[in-house]
C-alpha cells in the first residue's frame, strides 16, 4: 500500500503525482493520494488538502522516529518512507513488501462486505479496520504558487480516515451500507489493517479497495 503526501503549492509534487497514478493502475498495488496544507502559505491554497493528511504524515514521522515532514513523501506499508518522485527506490520497496494478512471487499447494490482473515497479531498492539473513502479523479488547474498555471490531475484522493474496528486475529466480517461510502461513480474506498504504536500509526498488515464505478 502506498501513500503520498503531496501539495499543489509544492513545485516538486508533479512529478510524484504522476508516479502515483502510474501506481494506482497496477492491480496489486493500493496507491492514494493524501493532501497537505501545510504549503498553503506559499501563494496557493490546495484545493483537496486535508489538515487530517498533514497530521497523519506528522504521526508516520514520530512513529518511524525521524521527524521527517516534507513533500512529496511517499509511505510503503506504513513503514518506510521515500522521496516521492523516487521511482528506483519506491518500486525496489513495493517489490520487497508483503501485506500478510488477507482482506476482501465485495459491494452489492446497499452494502459493502468486508471479510478480514485470520492472522498473527502483534503482542501488545492495537490493529485498527480503518476504513478510507477517496475520489478516484480529480483535475485541478493550479492559478497561483509555485505551481502557477499547471494542470495536475491527482488519482485516489482520500476523503476521508477512519477507525470501523479492531481485530485480534480473529476472522473478522463487518457489513457497512455502501451509499453512504462511495457517493457515485468515480469514488472508491480502501479498507487497511494497520498496527497502532504510541507514537502513532504503524506497519500495515492487510488493506483491499473497492471502486463504484459507472453504469454501462
Amino acid at each position: 500500500m502506498i501513500e503520498l503526501f503531496t501539495s499543489q503549492g509544492c513545485s516538486s509534487c508533479p512529478p510524484a503525482d504522476h508516479f502515483l497514478a502510474d501506481l494506482a493502475d497496477r492491480d496489486e498495488v493500493i496507491a492514494l493520494s493524501l493532501p497537505v496544507d501545510y504549503w498553503d502559505y506559499l501563494g496557493w491554497k490546495d484545493t483537496l488538502a486535508r489538515p487530517e493528511n498533514s497530521d497523519r504524515e506528522r504521526a508516520y514521522a514520530a512513529a518511524r522516529g525521524d521527524g521527517k515532514v516534507y513533500t512529496p513523501q511517499m509511505v510503503v506499508n506504513g513503514e518506510e518512507a521515500f522521496v516521492g518522485s523516487n521511482r528506483s527506490a519506491v518500486s525496489h520497496a513495493i517489490a520487497a513488501a508483503s501485506l500478510p494478512v488477507g482482506i476482501e471487499m465485495h459491494k452489492t447494490d446497499a452494502r459493502l462486505e468486508i471479510r478480514i482473515a485470520a492472522g498473527v497479531a502483534p503482542a501488545g498492539r492495537q490493529v485498527a479496520v480503518r476504513l478510507l473513502t477517496f475520489r478516484q479523479e480529480e483535475t485541478v488547474p493550479i492559478r497561483g504558487g509555485e505551481n502557477r498555471g499547471r494542470t495536475v490531475v491527482y488519482r485516489n484522493v482520500v476523503r476521508s480516515n477512519q477507525p470501523i474496528g479492531l481485530w485480534d486475529g480473529k476472522p473478522l466480517a463487518i457489513s457497512l451500507p455502501s451509499d453512504e461510502i462511495m457517493a457515485g461513480p468515480g469514488y472508491g474506498c480502501a479498507v487497511i489493517l494497520q498496527v497502532e504504536t504510541n507514537a502513532g500509526p504503524g506497519k500495515v498488515l492487510g488493506a483491499a479497495v473497492a471502486h463504484h464505478h459507472a453504469e454501462s
